[in-house]
């Protein structure tokens, strides 16, 4: 049993950081105690970023395949899209097509998106319900909406990003919990969205995974940004309140100033899964490499598994 609201928030008081992270790298060995840390290797096709207002929305999914097919080519198992519906007059119809080609060219990989706020949006603009939007975007080929965080002041919605949730999960898509912090936010919405994912995996079991992501700092100073402090601590909480999700992802909370030594101290706070290597649609890779993955992992003391994109395990390494 996870920890409650009222001790999450005496976490979030609390000075005592080693303490709390202590606390919940015990939860992380009681859910994972073959000491495995997982990652994966994914692409993020932006397709609004590499067409223009002007191109017809065929132009999209001939940048979208194009960019798959480089992804896989290096290794991706999974495809988050990005911008896909930005700029289509009937988005839905749209993307149902496009779904179902990319379906038939690439029948292995996994297919993610839109968010959250996308699905709600569509469902507005079509006079629909969120479940029928989803229903539709499934039938076409979609493994899962996106799992992008939800800052806790957003328009959004927490009770909205539920729904979604709820929505997917009941139509057996497996989703991913991300949320921001860091920005305008209080402890006390943090410890409320924690307990509102746990409640709703007690009642659906469809949450894969949970990542807390720092928020990006004002300007990108990250002088101004959330601390490594917080961002651990806020992580470790998360581990120890949500407690039913079996897999909690470590790179929502690096910072760019020394990333990769934050995401190491973060295996210790709780986190069993180190994230993403991102394959880019031209098949270059972005950010940490797989070697540079597997080496902070054994440095932690860990074993690291490649997984796929639904954080199934695929080979130790």
């Amino acid at each position: 049993m996870g920890i409650s609201r009222e001790q999450a928030l005496e976490c979030f008081r609390s000075e005592d950081l080693v303490g709390i992270g202590m606390e919940a790298d015990a939860v992380r060995r009681r859910l994972n105690p073959e000491g495995v840390v997982s990652y994966a290797v994914a692409c993020r096709v932006d397709c609004a970023a590499l067409v223009s207002e002007g191109d017809p929305a065929e132009a999209k999914l001939k940048v979208a395949r194009a960019a798959i097919a480089a992804a896989v080519e290096n290794g991706a198992t999974g495809v988050r899209l990005v911008g896909a519906v930005a700029m289509v007059p009937d988005e839905l119809t749209w993307l149902e097509g496009a779904l179902r080609e990319l379906r038939r060219q690439f029948p292995q990989i996994w297919l993610e998106g839109p968010t959250a706020a996308e699905v709600v949006e569509m469902a507005a603009r079509g006079g629909l319900g969120m479940r029928e939007v989803i229903a539709r975007l499934r039938d076409a080929g979609l493994n899962a909406i996106a799992g992008d965080g939800i800052g806790l002041g957003d328009s959004l919605g927490v009770s909205d990003w539920i729904e979604v949730h709820r929505a997917a999960h009941d139509l057996g898509m497996r989703t991913v919990a991300g949320m921001v912090f860091g920005i305008s936010d209080t402890v006390e919405q943090r410890a409320n969205f924690l307990g509102a994912v746990r409640r709703l995996q007690e009642e659906t079991g469809g949450f894969a995974a949970l990542v807390p992501m720092a928020a990006a700092a004002p300007g990108e100073r990250e002088l101004d940004g959330v601390t490594a402090v917080e961002r651990l601590k806020t992580l470790a909480i998360a581990r120890m309140l949500v407690d039913n999700v079996e897999n909690v992802q470590a790179d929502g909370i690096v910072a760019e100033m020394g990333g990769l030594k934050v995401l190491q101290t973060a295996l210790r706070f709780g986190a069993n899964d180190a994230g993403a290597v991102i394959v880019a649609g031209d098949g270059l890779r972005a950010g940490a490499t797989e070697e540079d993955l597997r080496r902070i992992i054994r440095d932690a003391g860990f074993r690291p598994a490649e997984r796929d994109a639904a954080y199934r395990a695929m080979m130790l390494s």
